[in-house]
């Protein structure tokens, strides 16, 4: 299949070649998403501990990679051991042979509702700020992070692009909201040609689209990189478009004779630039982003109801019983803000149709207020 031969050339990093100084611990585990199976990575830092919310940041692996290579090769373990954030390795499904993202490739495989139950399903365990959820990725990985700019808006606070672009199959896309996105791209990029092609967009185009979709200044502040590493046969240069609705930006970071690799890593594919860490940088352009910005009523805090009022089963299944109250508006929100269900009057709340994962409940009668969290099983 020609899109999925040319997303990424194969990525064989050796594992154990690269040896990097890391702190923390790698939990393997898996969670079922879409009645499948799907395996993940997850990088949490010595210093994490359960009382402080942290920033949680999902890094995709290229086409023909997997979650054990991305993690070693991008090397953000450093980082997240002294900002203090929880990164994420999905793994990729492999229907022909080769893992990869279906960022509307026209596979099965519902990308989109994996990462998004992982999110959830790393809340239930993880004292994680949904306020400051990322994206970042690697080719394909790139790709499927600006897939979920279109259509997982309302979860995710920003992304990163390394040697992605997106498909001009979906390049007309409109989130409904300012969306801060960078992009890093070599203009020797022989996978995903800096220009584009037949499949994917020209990367000045993407910058420009995000640019005018967020309002940011028509003109960039241009930085040129300080050329630290004379031996890496590339410069780079630094576009930032700021001013953009409610903070947002676009940044671009356009290696002038960078192959399809990612700048600061070992030198394994193409040619590496040396004269930053893209990982660096993609965290420094995270931090100052949060959903709230963009998405209003993300989460809601929880408080105590009232005493004569109670809530039972939780966890629930199917009905979510209310007892003590029958004047009561009741309204269920999902983690981000929007309301799923609406009752007035009402004993009970049939959640069967909602996903897995976790809820609040707000009770409002009279002039009191009260929200409960409650788990979907």
């Amino acid at each position: 299949m020609r899109l999925k031969k040319i997303i990424l050339a194969s990525l064989f990093l050796i594992t154990g070649l690269f040896c990097f100084g890391q702190s923390g611990v790698t939990v393997i585990d898996s969670i079922m998403s879409n009645n499948i199976m799907r395996k993940y990575r997850l990088y949490v830092p010595t210093i994490y501990t359960a009382s402080q919310s942290v920033p949680l940041i999902l890094n995709l692996h290229g086409y023909t990679s997997n979650a054990l290579q991305q993690q070693f090769y991008s090397n953000f373990m450093p980082i997240a051991d002294t900002a203090n954030f929880l990164m994420v390795y999905p793994e990729g499904k492999a229907p022909l042979g080769n893992q990869y993202w279906n960022a509307g490739f026209g596979g099965t495989e519902n990308d989109v509702l994996f990462m998004s139950d992982l999110i959830d399903s790393l809340k239930l365990n993880y004292n994680i700020d949904l306020n400051s959820v990322y994206s970042c990725g690697m080719s394909n990985g790139g790709i499927m992070s600006y897939y979920l700019a279109c259509n997982l808006p309302n979860r995710i606070a920003a992304i990163a692009s390394v040697t992605g672009s997106m498909l001009n199959s979906w390049f007309t896309c409109a989130p409904s909201r300012p969306f801060p996105i960078m992009e890093i791209h070599g203009t020797a990029d022989g996978t995903v040609n800096y220009l584009g092609d037949g499949t994917f967009a020209p990367i000045d185009s993407v910058v420009k689209k995000w640019s005018s979709h967020n309002n940011c200044n028509s003109a960039p502040t241009t930085f040129s990189v300080p050329n630290i590493s004379i031996t890496d046969n590339s410069t780079v240069l630094h576009y930032v478009y700021s001013g953009g609705t409610s903070g947002s930006s676009v940044e671009l970071y356009k290696v002038i004779g960078g192959g399809h690799s990612w700048p600061g890593a070992f030198a394994f594919l193409g040619n590496t630039n040396q004269d930053f860490s893209a990982s660096v940088e993609i965290w420094r352009f995270f931090r100052k982003y949060k959903l709230g910005q963009f998405v209003p009523n993300v989460g809601l805090s929880e408080n105590t109801f009232a005493h004569n009022i109670k809530v039972f089963p939780n966890p629930v299944t199917e009905k979510l019983f209310i007892e003590g109250t029958s004047d009561a508006n009741s309204k269920v929100f999902n983690l981000v803000g929007e309301m799923m269900i609406e009752k007035n009057n009402a004993n009970s709340i049939d959640v069967t149709a909602l996903n897995s994962g976790i809820y609040f409940l707000q009770i409002t009668s009279g002039n009191s207020k009260s929200v409960i969290k409650f788990i979907k099983n």
